[in-house]
C-alpha cells in the first residue's frame, strides 16, 4: 500500500510540473525563467479593417511602415494605427533604408534627412517618444562604409528626435568574396560605435526556422542565430528559394498564411519577440 501510494503521489507531481500547453493565449509562448515570446506577423500591404480580429486570434503584434516599404511608392499602412489599437495589437515600426549603391559622399545628409521623415512621420502616426524605428535594411553580407556613415548619421538625428533606432536586417551568414562567412547583423553592431541599436533579424534558413507555422513552441529570438535581436523574422513570404526552399508549411504559391483567415488569404511574413510590443519605449 505505501508503495503504491508513492507512485502515485510522483506521478501527480510530475503531472504538476508539466507546462499546460505552449501558448498561453494563442499568441504568447510559455519559456523558461517567467519570459514570454510573443507571435507577430508583418506585410508590406495594410490587410484592412476587416481582418484585424481575425489575425488578433493568432498574432499579438503588427509590422508598422512609416514610410512607403521598398520598391513602392504608396504607404497602405498611413493611418492605420487606431483600428490596430483597437484590437489590442502591439507595433514594430518600419521605415524604409536607402540601397548602398545610391549613397556616394552625401551618405551623411542622407541619414539626416530619412531619420527626420521616420521621426515626423512616427508622431504624426501617434507614437510616442522613445519608441524604436527599425531601418529596413534588405541587403545581405558586408555593408559598404558609405552605408555605416549612413546608418550612423540616420541613428544619431533619430535619437534627436525623441525615438529609439533599429535596425532590421539579415541574420544569415552570408559569403564574403573568397573569405569566412558575414552575418549582417553582427556588421553592423560591429561598426555603430557604441550607439544602442536594437536588432530585428531575418533568418528564413530551415533550420533554424521552422518554416511556415503559427504553432511555434518555445522558439525564441536568439535562436534566430543571433543572441541579441529582439524580434526575429523566421519566415517571408513568398518564400525565398535561395534560404527558405526546403522549409515546409507554405502554401503551393510559395506564401505563408494565416491558418485562421481562410477568409480572407493574405500572405504574411511571420515573427516572433519577448515583448507583444517591439517598438514600445525602452
Amino acid at each position: 500500500m505505501t508503495t503504491s501510494l508513492t507512485i502515485i503521489v510522483a506521478l501527480l507531481s510530475a503531472l504538476a510540473a508539466r507546462p499546460s500547453s505552449p501558448f498561453e493565449d494563442d499568441k504568447s509562448v510559455s519559456v523558461p525563467a517567467e519570459r514570454k515570446v510573443y507571435l507577430g506577423f508583418d506585410r508590406n500591404e495594410y490587410p484592412g479593417d476587416a481582418v484585424l480580429p481575425v489575425l488578433r486570434k493568432t498574432f499579438s503584434f503588427s509590422g508598422y511602415w512609416l514610410t512607403a516599404p521598398p520598391r513602392e511608392t504608396h504607404n497602405t499602412w498611413t493611418g492605420r494605427k487606431k483600428a490596430l489599437d483597437a484590437q489590442g495589437f502591439g507595433f514594430v515600426l518600419l521605415a524604409r533604408g536607402r540601397e548602398a549603391l545610391t549613397l556616394q559622399s552625401g551618405a551623411k545628409d542622407d541619414g539626416i534627412t530619412d531619420a527626420r521623415q521616420a521621426a515626423r512621420n512616427a508622431q504624426l502616426e501617434g507614437f510616442g517618444a522613445g519608441s524604436i524605428v527599425f531601418l529596413d535594411i534588405e541587403e545581405g553580407g558586408r555593408l559598404p562604409p558609405q552605408f555605416h556613415s549612413y546608418l550612423q548619421a540616420w541613428a544619431d538625428e533619430l535619437v534627436q528626435q525623441g525615438f529609439r533606432p533599429g535596425a532590421y536586417c539579415s541574420g544569415i551568414p552570408a559569403r564574403d568574396g573568397n573569405g569566412p562567412k558575414i552575418v549582417t547583423a553582427e556588421n553592423i553592431r560591429s561598426n555603430e560605435q557604441g550607439r544602442d541599436i536594437v536588432f530585428w533579424v531575418f533568418n528564413d534558413v530551415c533550420p533554424p526556422s521552422p518554416g511556415c507555422r503559427t504553432s511555434v513552441g518555445l522558439l525564441r529570438p536568439v535562436q534566430s542565430g543571433v543572441e541579441y535581436a529582439v524580434v526575429w523574422q523566421f519566415v517571408r513570404s513568398p518564400r525565398p528559394k535561395e534560404t527558405a526552399f526546403g522549409c515546409g508549411g507554405y502554401a503551393n504559391d510559395g506564401n505563408c498564411y494565416a491558418a485562421a483567415d481562410a477568409a480572407h488569404p493574405w500572405h504574411l511574413d511571420l515573427d516572433v519577440a519577448s515583448s507583444s510590443n517591439p517598438s514600445a519605449p525602452r
